[in-house]
């Protein structure tokens, strides 16, 4: 349900929750093993040996926990987003700076390549967050590809797939083909999202098999360089119809009021903390937990 709520807001990811929730690993594999042995099993007839095969427990938890999310909990983060975004953000904030720290501790030794594995994942997720959206075209290979590319930012701690899909000029596409039902449209899209989350979770599990520790280390970077994209002072300068509103498209980051008669600075600070706070609780309680029973 967190990675629901997380994934329909431009600039938090699903695989961050994923990340700070401990099944990250086990949701890459578990996409992997949708593969062509799978789809085999399901033809045949083999449906227990096929939900066996990709781990349709899973799966079917974690995808519900999204479903229900975007339904419910996703409406109300939209609204608070609207009215209190500061309070919301700096919430993101402490969540995120806290979990960098807490999944950087999987790494037990930092050595060169890891610490360049970091930098270079905290600038090319500074990069991609600092970005100014752009107009593309409608065509339906671009919006396969749109598709691909969000579907993969779901599942990479840092980058969310909504962001993805306003840089590409695809956000406000993928909400109207939603909205009035366009099912040409959300085939199209899907279907690049599905080929692009199976191929790309193939990577991820190949990477964190044989690159383990350096692997981490990227993700840990995207974490951090996406706090740019995060931080809840912003001034909007350029915006975006969506809906009949207009929306922030192109953001900079500012210095917050300290204004005596200005609460909402103290109000956020609170709300970071209560970010950070949830972390160390969630750390705490896994860390009570046998191996067995966490996996």
């Amino acid at each position: 349900m967190g990675m629901g709520a997380a994934d329909v807001v431009p600039g938090v990811s699903g695989g961050t929750i994923a990340f700070i929730t401990g099944i990250y690993e086990e949701l890459i594999n578990s996409i992997k093993s949708i593969n062509f042995e799978a789809v085999k099993l399901f033809f045949t007839g083999k449906w227990k040996s096929f939900w066996m095969h990709i781990n349709g427990n899973f799966l079917l938890a974690v995808f519900a926990g999204i479903f229900i999310s975007v339904l419910s909990l996703a409406k109300a983060l939209e609204y608070l987003l609207e009215h209190q975004p500061v309070l919301i953000w700096a919430f993101f904030f402490g969540l995120i700076v806290a979990s960098s720290y807490v999944v950087s501790r999987k790494i037990t030794r930092w050595e060169y390549p890891k610490i360049v594995a970091l930098v270079g994942g905290i600038g090319i997720a500074f990069y991609i967050t600092s970005v100014t959206p752009t107009t593309t075209t409608d065509s339906g290979w671009f919006v396969m590809l749109s598709g691909a590319f969000a579907s993969c930012a779901m599942i990479l701690p840092g980058i969310s797939g909504s962001f993805i899909l306003l840089l590409l000029g695809k956000y406000e596409f993928a909400l109207h083909a939603v909205n009035e039902r366009i099912i040409l449209d959300l085939l199209v899209l899907g279907s690049g999202a599905v080929l692009g989350i199976i191929l790309f979770a193939n990577l991820l599990s190949w990477l964190l098999k044989k690159y383990h520790d350096v692997t981490i280390a990227i993700l840990v970077g995207f974490m951090i360089g996406s706090l740019n994209k995060i931080w809840p002072w912003k001034e909007t300068l350029k915006t975006i119809i969506v809906d009949g509103e207009a929306k922030p498209l192109v953001e900079k980051n500012i210095l917050p009021s300290l204004s005596s008669s200005d609460d909402r600075f103290w109000m956020a600070l609170l709300m970071a903390a209560a970010g950070v706070a949830l972390i160390l609780l969630i750390e705490l309680v896994l860390a009570k937990k046998p191996d067995n029973e966490t996996n």
